[in-house]
């Protein structure tokens, strides 16, 4: 069973007072805003410049080929990275993640401006993901030592819910310079270009943390950075494994993943096939995605007091068997009911991710966080791309498959079962 750490929060002092205290939090949220914001807007802006562009096509298969070229790589290799966020300074890391996106961001753009085959730009977008997602890694395993122990919970939501709303404000703000240049190639790399703005920006705040300020402390890793490196998955992958907590709440959260997978597929297909397409059927994706987001904000404030109350493990539980009901309205393959599930799911799916983000700041040695928030983030894009891909193969052209979503619902169960059962394990210690 879970055990959970005491917390207690100050009567008196508003929450905004004590993030305003914590002066290396505040930095770290600035950063995470900008950095995220960008993140929004570049996904927003590809997804709009391949799948909603004219001058292209896209069909099932090439959704799912696009999604695996962008994330699959990462997610393999990811745990490997994972390793230099303990051995080296994170602060280094991040300047040189971001100056590496500002970039390789740029690069893209001249891909999308030159009409560049899908491939080509979906290859620059990975190595850009793959930036992006080191430095949300980092910003995770950083997040313990700018924050008292007690507070690790409350400033996790805090976090989270100002990267979600910032890359919500990213994704949506897409939509308006698309809407004053266009939807063709040359519009699509005017968005990519705006994206350079809020990362140069999030390069410019990594600069501003004192060195070693976010870890990682003296580390428990032995050898070369190469044998680091190389061990990444192996040390990742045994820690998550001989940390209950954290086995448990990834196995829910794969499971999320999954789902979301499939109802992004089956809404993007949909909105193809019927008169919403064009600029308003990127218009629909988009709100789905941003319903999703909003969902997600709304478990950022609603989980530190569950968490408090009820525990990690019941919470998590809790919110995987509401998923699981939740999905089954998604077999109506109404596009506004949809949007409404994809609301609810999301603050079912971020509920576990909290709790899941709190067990590897809390249960996990910092020499080997960084290790393990890697594994996470592999685990988050290939549970996803193997749902969009397996989706792919079964759903028919017209994206109307109610055994789809329904199967959905299986999923959280048996998500909620792995949970469950992995849960009720003892950590060796606390």
């Amino acid at each position: 069973m879970y055990c959970e750490p005491v917390f207690h929060d100050r009567a008196a002092g508003s929450l905004w007072r004590s993030v305003r205290g914590l002066p290396n939090f505040w930095r770290l949220l600035e950063l995470r805003t900008a950095s995220q914001f960008g993140d929004g807007l570049f996904q927003a802006g590809l997804a709009g410049g391949l799948l909603f562009n004219p001058q292209r096509a896209a069909d099932p298969w090439a959704v799912a080929g696009a999604f695996a070229v962008l994330f699959l790589p990462y997610s393999l290799l990811g745990p490997f990275a994972g390793a230099l966020l303990d051995r080296w300074d994170r602060r280094t890391v991040l300047i040189v993640a971001n100056a590496a996106r500002v970039v390789l961001v740029l690069g893209v753009a001249a891909l999308l401006a030159a009409g560049a085959r899908d491939l080509f730009v979906l290859c620059g977008a990975l190595i850009v993901n793959g930036f992006s997602r080191f430095v949300t890694s980092g910003l995770s395993a950083a997040l313990p030592h700018v924050v008292p122990p007690n507070r690790i919970v409350t400033m996790n939501s805090v976090a989270t819910a100002t990267g979600a709303t910032a890359t919500f404000l990213g994704a949506n703000f897409m939509l308006i310079p698309r809407w004053i240049v266009g939807s063709g190639d040359g519009a699509a790399a005017t968005v990519i270009v705006l994206v350079s703005v809020p990362i140069t920006l999030a390069l410019v705040l990594s600069v501003r943390f004192p060195r070693r300020v976010l870890g990682p402390d003296h580390t428990a890793m032995h050898g070369s950075v190469v044998y680091a490196v190389a061990t990444g998955w192996t040390d990742g992958v045994r820690t998550v494994t001989a940390t209950p907590t954290v086995a448990a709440t990834l196995s829910g959260l794969a499971a999320h993943r999954m789902v979301f997978g499939i109802n992004s597929l089956l809404v993007l297909v949909i909105v193809r096939h019927t008169s919403t397409e064009g600029f308003v059927g990127l218009g629909t994706a988009v709100v789905f995605v941003a319903a999703t987001g909003l969902g997600s904000f709304l478990a950022n404030v609603l989980a530190p007091p569950a968490v408090r109350r009820w525990g990690r493990y019941t919470t998590a539980n809790a919110a995987l068997l509401c998923a699981a009901l939740i999905q089954l309205a998604g077999a109506t393959l109404n596009l506004a009911v949809m949007v409404l599930c994809g609301f609810f799911l999301g603050l079912a799916g971020q509920m576990v991710k909290l709790c899941a983000d709190s067990a590897m700041q809390i249960d996990v040695a910092d020499a080997l966080r960084g290790h393990v928030f890697a594994v996470q983030d592999a685990l988050f894009w290939m549970a996803f791309i193997i749902a969009v891909t397996a989706a792919a193969a079964a759903i028919p052209p017209d994206g109307r498959s109610a055994p789809l979503a329904l199967a959905g619902s299986l999923i959280y169960l048996t998500g909620l079962a792995v949970h469950a059962a992995l849960g009720r394990r003892r950590l060796p210690t606390n």
